[in-house]
């Protein structure tokens, strides 16, 4: 465990280094200097723009830094050789590949969190106040938050076997695969499969690509959130359990293939 920690410590301060928390100064500077012109732009929806704005660009600020850094995690050490000594300490492979993973995990909870009191600020400076919509934004930036672990889980496994620019290349495409699996399980769906029995295998395999490809929808709530609409409970406790259950899933795949390689 001390290893782990280690390990994840030294990858949040390399994320540093790199300049990456420079992001948060930005994000929020164009967030609440934007927000002076939202009265202008948007009669009576200033607060929906402001959530919507707010919550996409987190998104996508944070799925810039779980592609761009989590798919050079462990490509990194293997360019500056830095792998080689580092295994031959006392550390496991799978301590190494949780490190890691934990580390840039720190990184974009600082980065959310920062984000997140932007968007409060912005939003207050908007409205003048903060009632329970504070609180439906918080879920919604935790579910966000999720969805970037995931993603970052994607790009740890595909850079314990690819190149940095493959790596980034997968995650990006499976990030846009996960944001249209629904419509494979609604396709599935309209199959006339009792007109046409043939496209009973076609069905099968929708099905299965469904539940076997990432569902960022269970995660993405901002639209709902936008509109003022409160997430449920029962969806909210599903992004988590899905959270879990697929990023243990990925983790374990990747701790598979890094035990496998061979640095010598």
């Amino acid at each position: 465990m001390r290893q782990i920690v280690i390990i994840a410590h030294n990858t949040f301060r390399e994320s540093v280094r790199d300049k990456v928390l420079l992001n948060l100064i930005i994000f929020v500077l164009l967030l609440i200097g934007g927000s002076l012109y939202f009265g202008e732009l948007t009669i009576h929806n200033e607060q929906k723009a402001m959530i919507n704005l707010g919550l996409s660009v987190m998104l996508m600020f944070g799925f810039m830094i779980a592609v761009f850094i989590g798919t050079g995690l462990v490509y990194k050490e293997i360019d500056k050789r830095t792998i080689y000594s580092m295994l031959a300490k006392p550390i496991y492979r799978y301590e190494f590949i949780i490190g890691k993973f934990l580390g840039l995990s720190a990184t974009l909870f600082v980065n959310c969190v920062v984000m997140f009191v932007g968007i409060l600020i912005a939003l207050f400076y908007l409205t003048r106040q903060l009632d329970a919509t504070a609180f439906v934004l918080l879920q919604a930036a935790f579910l966000i938050y999720l969805e970037l672990l995931l993603t970052t889980a994607f790009a740890l496994l595909f850079s314990s076997f690819s190149t940095p620019a493959l790596s980034v290349f997968f995650s990006v495409l499976m990030y846009i695969i996960g944001n249209f699996t629904p419509d494979l399980k609604l396709f599935a769906d309209l199959l006339q499969v009792n007109l046409y029995p043939n496209l009973r295998v076609a069905q099968i395999v929708l099905y299965g690509l469904y539940y076997t490809l990432p569902n960022l929808s269970n995660f993405n709530f901002i639209s709902r959130t936008a509109h003022g609409e409160p997430i449920p409970g029962a969806a909210f406790g599903l992004g988590i359990v899905y959270f879990v259950i697929y990023v243990g899933l990925l983790l374990s795949l990747t701790v598979m293939i890094f035990e496998r390689r061979n640095f010598k």
